[in-house]
């Protein structure tokens, strides 16, 4: 089941990586690189590391996308054109969810059978157990000060950003007020 399941979000990340770069539109392109890493997370979790997994969807496909995202929409001054949607898109998107889907729900309802590479077996004989709880033991006890000291850069830096973006709009709230009157 690994292997069919292994082949199946291979197939998809090569497929979204190759529509990613035939799309002409920034938001298609996005949306394309989302199945991509959504489809790494996937096969980072086949290889029993559920916190790569987990920080994949969370950090790239969440965070990362969503920026990029407004980024894009942001940026596109232009007026989109309206369609109606992807001929191709429907014939293929959703037989294709719904082929996603069953094999999914096949996964879990035998989950009981499948079981983790282990990876990382010298770590498990130093201490007791999974790899989600060494790693959680490192980054929390260990690598406390450096995770925290990140976590105010990225918060100095966000608060940045939005004294930048305000600056910049006191500028044009300005002009447009004058252009008023």
């Amino acid at each position: 089941m690994h292997l069919i399941l292994f082949f199946l979000f291979a197939g998809l990340c090569l497929a979204g990586a190759i529509n990613l770069l035939l799309q002409t539109h920034p938001i298609n392109s996005a949306l394309s690189l989302i199945v991509v890493m959504t489809s790494l997370a996937v096969l980072y979790l086949l290889l029993g590391a559920e916190f790569l997994a987990i920080a994949q969807i969370i950090v790239y496909a969440g965070a990362v996308m969503v920026l990029f995202t407004f980024v894009v929409m942001l940026l596109n001054a232009g007026r989109e054109e309206r369609t109606l949607g992807s001929r191709a898109g429907a014939r293929v998107g959703f037989p294709a969810v719904a082929v996603l889907l069953a094999v999914l729900a096949t996964v879990l309802l035998h989950a009981q059978g499948l079981t983790a590479a282990h990876l990382g077996a010298g770590l498990t004989d130093a201490k007791s157990g999974t790899n989600l709880d060494i790693l959680s033991q490192v980054l929390f006890h260990e690598l406390l000060l450096p995770f925290e000291v990140t976590s105010v850069l990225i918060l100095i830096a966000i608060l940045g950003a939005v004294a930048l973006a305000r600056a910049d709009g006191s500028k044009t709230g300005g002009a447009e007020g004058t252009a008023e009157k």
